[in-house]
């Protein structure tokens, strides 16, 4: 191959090299001008309307029995009987147990017949200064000798009125021989056995009775929350609801179907745990609440009077914890505005302060939308959002026959 043509070959190399670059040039600057023609995000908002919103609490508590007896006897003896079934319900003045009265009534015997004599004494007394009282009259016995009877009957008066006394402390002990439910409630297991030798006032009860309609509720609080709540009513930030109703969350997650009351409030704070004890009363007709059970209450405290409910997607914080929502503008920028939570209502945050009424607060799209950008604004439907996120609509199947 000659020079000549060596140099043309080379040189429709070169062109077809030059016109590849062009293209691949104006292929990349495509994209480019595409990008800068982008529209702007679609964003979901609603509209922020002020309006009460309960303060309410969730604080652990646990179920006390509205009243409890541990049953001991009072008198002495060998259990010959027991009247009742363990785990049933009893009612106040049941009989319980039956103890030996034979001891008892053996006193009882004794202090009557006691009582008999010591009455034959003063009724003969009270004869003999019947009769001294005439001879004294006319001088035939001197003033000493009724005097002297005058005491003596006054000693047996004494002596009668002792053993009166003697004879109903007798029957009472004797009484006690049966041993009866002080209170109405359910019983607990029986820690004697018929044959058992009791005492009186002996440190294990022989049973323990529990009434459980209504039950009591022990709730904590710490100190530093009714603080705040305190200031918040003396500062005019919160209303006290007149009626303070209490709802309870069981162990298993459900919830109790009765609604229950505060009853008081502890006046000192529990120096080990820095916490002060809420009691609350709930029915317990089907005693499901049993005593020694932990719950979760839920207290409304105090209604917040201009609140606003913001979904909790609304809302982010910045690193320092600051809350933040995204708002509409005049003309349909995204702007940052600072908030004030004090708590959530389900699915919402309560806000109380950073927003005024008619607002535009952005929910849906908030990873899309930057400061000061302009967005294309819609209200927000979450089953909308829902079905955007999932890429599908939903489809209904029929079924032909």
């Amino acid at each position: 191959m000659n020079v000549a043509k060596l140099s043309a070959v080379i040189g429709l190399c070169l062109l077809g090299v030059g016109l590849n670059a062009c293209s691949n040039t104006k292929k990349d600057d495509a994209p480019a001008s595409g990008q800068q023609k982008m529209p702007p995000p679609q964003v979901g908002f609603i509209t922020a309307q002020p309006q009460p919103v309960e303060n309410t609490v969730e604080l652990s508590g646990r179920v006390r029995a509205y009243e409890m007896s541990e049953v001991r006897p009072q008198t002495g003896g060998v259990i010959q009987r027991k009247l009742f079934e363990e785990g049933s319900y009893v009612r106040a003045g049941q009989p319980l147990y039956k103890i030996d009265d034979s001891s008892n009534r053996a006193s009882v015997e004794n202090v009557q017949a006691a009582l008999r004599r010591q009455q034959a004494n003063l009724d003969a007394l009270r004869v003999k200064q019947g009769r001294y009282r005439q001879l004294v009259g006319t001088n035939a016995i001197s003033k000493q000798d009724y005097d002297d009877i005058s005491a003596q009957v006054r000693l047996a008066e004494a002596d009668v009125a002792a053993s009166k006394a003697s004879l109903q402390s007798a029957n009472i002990n004797f009484r006690y021989s049966t041993v009866r439910a002080p209170i109405s409630g359910q019983t607990g297991p029986s820690t004697v056995t018929v044959g058992a030798l009791v005492t009186a006032n002996q440190a294990n009860p022989l049973v323990t009775i529990q009434r459980m309609d209504p039950v009591y509720v022990d709730i904590s609080q710490s100190s530093a929350e009714l603080l705040r709540l305190r200031q918040q009513l003396s500062q005019g930030q919160l209303d006290r609801s007149s009626n303070t109703n209490v709802k309870l969350k069981l162990e298993d997650g459900s919830y109790y179907p009765v609604e229950g009351k505060l009853a008081f409030a502890n006046a000192s704070v529990d120096t080990n745990t820095g916490s002060v004890t809420v009691r609350a009363v709930f029915p317990n007709p089907r005693q499901m609440l049993l005593p020694g059970m932990f719950v979760t209450a839920h207290i409304v405290q105090a209604t917040i009077p201009n609140a606003f409910l913001i979904p909790q997607a609304a809302v982010t914080r910045t690193p320092t914890g600051q809350a933040t929502v995204f708002v509409l503008d005049n003309q349909s920028k995204a702007e940052v505005r600072p908030v004030t939570t004090t708590g959530v209502q389900g699915a919402n945050w309560i806000v109380t302060s950073g927003l005024n009424a008619g607002d535009r607060v952005i929910v849906d799209g908030i990873a899309k939308v930057k400061e000061g950008q302009p967005v294309q604004a819609k209200p927000y439907s979450p089953q909308a959002s829902a079905t955007t996120a999932s890429g599908r609509t939903p489809q209904v199947s029929a079924m032909t026959r």
